[in-house]
Protein backbone atom coordinates (compact mmCIF):
# COMPACT_ATOMS: atom_id res chain seq x y z
CA UNK A 1 0.00 0.00 0.00
CA UNK A 2 2.51 2.23 0.75
CA UNK A 3 4.18 1.63 -2.39
CA UNK A 4 0.99 2.19 -4.42
CA UNK A 5 0.69 5.68 -2.69
CA UNK A 6 4.52 6.73 -3.58
CA UNK A 7 4.25 5.90 -6.97
CA UNK A 8 0.85 7.77 -6.66
CA UNK A 9 2.54 11.09 -5.67
CA UNK A 10 5.63 10.60 -7.92
CA UNK A 11 3.62 10.25 -11.23
CA UNK A 12 0.76 13.00 -9.52
CA UNK A 13 3.80 15.28 -9.20
CA UNK A 14 5.70 14.18 -12.79
CA UNK A 15 1.61 15.30 -14.14
CA UNK A 16 1.70 18.72 -12.51
CA UNK A 17 5.03 19.98 -13.56
CA UNK A 18 4.23 18.66 -17.35
CA UNK A 19 1.11 20.56 -16.50
CA UNK A 20 2.71 23.94 -15.43
CA UNK A 21 5.51 23.70 -17.99
CA UNK A 22 2.59 23.90 -20.84
CA UNK A 23 0.79 26.44 -18.72
CA UNK A 24 4.06 28.94 -17.91
CA UNK A 25 5.39 28.27 -21.97
CA UNK A 26 1.68 28.78 -23.82
CA UNK A 27 2.46 31.70 -25.06
CA UNK A 28 6.02 30.30 -26.87
CA UNK A 29 4.48 27.30 -27.77
CA UNK A 30 1.75 28.96 -29.76
CA UNK A 31 3.97 31.02 -31.26
CA UNK A 32 5.76 28.01 -32.33
CA UNK A 33 3.01 26.98 -34.19
CA UNK A 34 3.08 30.48 -35.89
CA UNK A 35 6.50 29.40 -37.28
CA UNK A 36 5.25 27.72 -39.77
CA UNK A 37 3.70 30.83 -42.16
CA UNK A 38 5.77 33.78 -40.44
CA UNK A 39 9.14 35.01 -40.59
CA UNK A 40 10.36 36.46 -37.10
CA UNK A 41 11.07 40.17 -36.84
CA UNK A 42 13.10 40.43 -33.81
CA UNK A 43 14.61 37.67 -31.57
CA UNK A 44 15.08 37.24 -27.65
CA UNK A 45 18.46 37.14 -28.57
CA UNK A 46 18.84 40.49 -30.96
CA UNK A 47 16.90 41.63 -28.14
CA UNK A 48 19.67 41.48 -25.42
CA UNK A 49 22.75 42.13 -27.95
CA UNK A 50 20.70 45.26 -29.10
CA UNK A 51 20.32 46.39 -25.20
CA UNK A 52 23.97 45.59 -24.92
CA UNK A 53 24.75 48.34 -27.98
CA UNK A 54 22.22 50.71 -27.51
CA UNK A 55 23.95 52.81 -30.48
CA UNK A 56 24.72 50.26 -32.73
CA UNK A 57 22.31 49.51 -35.95
CA UNK A 58 21.47 45.61 -36.17
CA UNK A 59 22.20 44.22 -39.25
CA UNK A 60 19.45 41.90 -40.15
CA UNK A 61 17.48 40.78 -43.36
CA UNK A 62 15.49 37.68 -44.21
CA UNK A 63 15.63 35.76 -47.23
CA UNK A 64 14.20 32.36 -48.23
CA UNK A 65 16.08 29.29 -48.02
CA UNK A 66 16.11 28.84 -51.47
CA UNK A 67 18.25 32.16 -51.72
CA UNK A 68 21.01 31.07 -49.43
CA UNK A 69 23.89 28.97 -51.00
CA UNK A 70 23.57 25.47 -50.35
CA UNK A 71 27.00 25.21 -49.54
CA UNK A 72 26.73 27.17 -46.45
CA UNK A 73 23.31 25.51 -46.05
CA UNK A 74 25.39 22.13 -45.80
CA UNK A 75 28.52 23.92 -44.28
CA UNK A 76 26.58 24.72 -41.15
CA UNK A 77 24.61 21.17 -40.37
CA UNK A 78 28.17 19.85 -40.73
CA UNK A 79 29.29 22.50 -38.18
CA UNK A 80 26.85 22.71 -35.78
CA UNK A 81 24.77 19.76 -35.69
CA UNK A 82 25.98 16.93 -38.27
CA UNK A 83 22.69 14.25 -37.45
CA UNK A 84 20.45 17.38 -38.00
CA UNK A 85 18.53 15.20 -40.58
CA UNK A 86 18.41 12.03 -38.16
CA UNK A 87 17.21 13.21 -34.39
CA UNK A 88 13.72 14.64 -33.24
CA UNK A 89 15.02 17.98 -31.73
CA UNK A 90 17.86 16.84 -29.35
CA UNK A 91 20.94 14.64 -29.93
CA UNK A 92 21.01 12.68 -26.81
CA UNK A 93 24.56 11.36 -27.86
CA UNK A 94 25.89 14.57 -28.39
CA UNK A 95 24.45 15.53 -24.83
CA UNK A 96 26.39 12.36 -23.35
CA UNK A 97 29.78 13.60 -24.45
CA UNK A 98 29.44 17.14 -23.61
CA UNK A 99 28.85 16.13 -20.06
CA UNK A 100 31.66 13.38 -19.99
CA UNK A 101 33.61 16.32 -21.32
CA UNK A 102 32.12 19.17 -18.61
CA UNK A 103 32.68 16.56 -15.89
CA UNK A 104 36.41 15.80 -16.86
CA UNK A 105 37.15 19.55 -17.49
CA UNK A 106 35.39 19.67 -13.74
CA UNK A 107 33.03 22.71 -15.40
CA UNK A 108 29.83 22.80 -16.95
CA UNK A 109 29.80 24.23 -20.56
CA UNK A 110 26.23 22.81 -21.90
CA UNK A 111 27.65 21.48 -25.11
CA UNK A 112 26.05 19.09 -27.59
CA UNK A 113 23.15 21.68 -28.77
CA UNK A 114 21.11 21.01 -32.06
CA UNK A 115 20.43 23.49 -34.12
CA UNK A 116 16.79 23.08 -32.98
CA UNK A 117 18.09 23.82 -29.32
CA UNK A 118 20.09 27.05 -30.15
CA UNK A 119 16.81 28.50 -32.64
CA UNK A 120 14.58 28.09 -29.31
CA UNK A 121 17.34 29.53 -27.28
CA UNK A 122 17.82 32.43 -29.65
CA UNK A 123 14.11 32.37 -30.32
CA UNK A 124 12.85 32.81 -26.98
CA UNK A 125 15.46 31.72 -24.05
CA UNK A 126 17.86 34.02 -22.19
CA UNK A 127 21.92 33.49 -22.61
CA UNK A 128 22.37 32.37 -19.05
CA UNK A 129 24.32 28.99 -18.45
CA UNK A 130 21.86 26.55 -15.53
CA UNK A 131 20.18 23.71 -15.77
CA UNK A 132 16.58 25.19 -15.64
CA UNK A 133 17.22 27.10 -19.14
CA UNK A 134 18.96 24.16 -20.15
CA UNK A 135 15.77 22.17 -19.29
CA UNK A 136 13.10 24.37 -20.79
CA UNK A 137 15.59 24.60 -24.09
CA UNK A 138 15.27 20.72 -24.78
CA UNK A 139 11.32 20.57 -24.38
CA UNK A 140 10.73 23.33 -26.43
CA UNK A 141 13.30 21.81 -29.36
CA UNK A 142 11.11 18.78 -28.99
CA UNK A 143 8.23 20.78 -29.64
CA UNK A 144 9.81 22.21 -32.51
CA UNK A 145 10.77 20.02 -34.06
CA UNK A 146 7.31 18.54 -34.10
CA UNK A 147 5.76 21.36 -34.89
CA UNK A 148 8.01 22.13 -37.86
CA UNK A 149 9.62 20.59 -40.88
CA UNK A 150 13.38 19.93 -40.94
CA UNK A 151 13.93 22.73 -44.02
CA UNK A 152 11.66 25.11 -42.47
CA UNK A 153 14.17 25.35 -38.84
CA UNK A 154 17.09 25.42 -40.93
CA UNK A 155 15.42 28.22 -42.63
CA UNK A 156 15.13 29.79 -39.77
CA UNK A 157 17.78 29.40 -37.87
CA UNK A 158 20.02 30.41 -40.76
CA UNK A 159 17.69 33.79 -40.90
CA UNK A 160 17.78 34.43 -37.01
CA UNK A 161 21.78 33.15 -36.12
CA UNK A 162 24.38 35.67 -34.56
CA UNK A 163 27.43 36.25 -37.12
CA UNK A 164 29.22 39.19 -35.61
CA UNK A 165 28.83 42.35 -33.98
CA UNK A 166 24.40 42.58 -34.46
CA UNK A 167 25.12 40.68 -37.47
CA UNK A 168 21.81 38.26 -37.99
CA UNK A 169 21.29 35.96 -40.48
CA UNK A 170 22.88 35.00 -43.65
CA UNK A 171 22.09 37.80 -46.11
CA UNK A 172 23.59 40.28 -43.51
CA UNK A 173 26.78 38.12 -42.73
CA UNK A 174 27.59 37.59 -46.62
CA UNK A 175 27.23 41.20 -46.89
CA UNK A 176 29.21 41.86 -43.62
CA UNK A 177 31.99 40.27 -44.60
CA UNK A 178 31.85 38.96 -48.47
CA UNK A 179 29.94 42.51 -49.76
CA UNK A 180 27.85 39.75 -51.29
CA UNK A 181 24.23 37.94 -51.08
CA UNK A 182 24.39 34.72 -49.77
CA UNK A 183 23.02 33.34 -52.90
CA UNK A 184 26.57 33.69 -54.18
CA UNK A 185 29.03 32.07 -51.48
CA UNK A 186 31.88 29.77 -52.62
CA UNK A 187 32.11 26.87 -51.03
CA UNK A 188 35.51 28.60 -48.91
CA UNK A 189 33.33 31.66 -47.89
CA UNK A 190 30.19 29.07 -46.68
CA UNK A 191 33.13 27.14 -45.03
CA UNK A 192 34.55 30.47 -43.15
CA UNK A 193 31.01 31.75 -42.49
CA UNK A 194 30.11 28.39 -40.40
CA UNK A 195 33.67 28.17 -38.55
CA UNK A 196 32.76 31.22 -36.94
CA UNK A 197 29.33 30.22 -35.68
CA UNK A 198 30.59 29.29 -31.65
CA UNK A 199 31.88 32.72 -31.49
CA UNK A 200 31.40 34.93 -34.20
CA UNK A 201 32.54 38.18 -32.44
CA UNK A 202 35.67 36.71 -31.27
CA UNK A 203 36.25 34.35 -34.82
CA UNK A 204 35.03 36.99 -36.86
CA UNK A 205 36.53 40.33 -35.92
CA UNK A 206 39.05 39.91 -38.14
CA UNK A 207 37.23 39.29 -41.26
CA UNK A 208 37.74 36.30 -43.56
CA UNK A 209 40.50 34.02 -41.96
CA UNK A 210 41.48 30.45 -42.72
CA UNK A 211 41.92 27.66 -40.12
CA UNK A 212 41.53 24.24 -39.21
CA UNK A 213 38.21 23.96 -38.78
CA UNK A 214 36.85 25.89 -41.84
CA UNK A 215 38.79 23.42 -43.41
CA UNK A 216 37.32 20.43 -42.19
CA UNK A 217 33.99 22.17 -42.65
CA UNK A 218 35.03 22.43 -46.58
CA UNK A 219 36.15 19.20 -46.94
CA UNK A 220 32.57 17.76 -45.63
CA UNK A 221 31.09 19.74 -48.08
CA UNK A 222 33.20 18.82 -50.92
CA UNK A 223 33.42 15.18 -49.40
Amino acid sequence: MQRRKRLILFFSIQASAIWLFFLFHLPIISDIFFLRFENPKRTAFMEYKSFLRPFKRIEYQWVDLKKISPYLRKAVVVAEDERFYEHEGIDWDAIIDAAEVDIKRKRIVFGGSTISEQLVKNLYLSPSRDFIRKGRQIVLALILDFVLPKERILELYLNLVEWGPLVFGAEAASRYYFKKSAANLTPQEAAFLASILPNPERLGKRGFRWTRRAQYILSRING
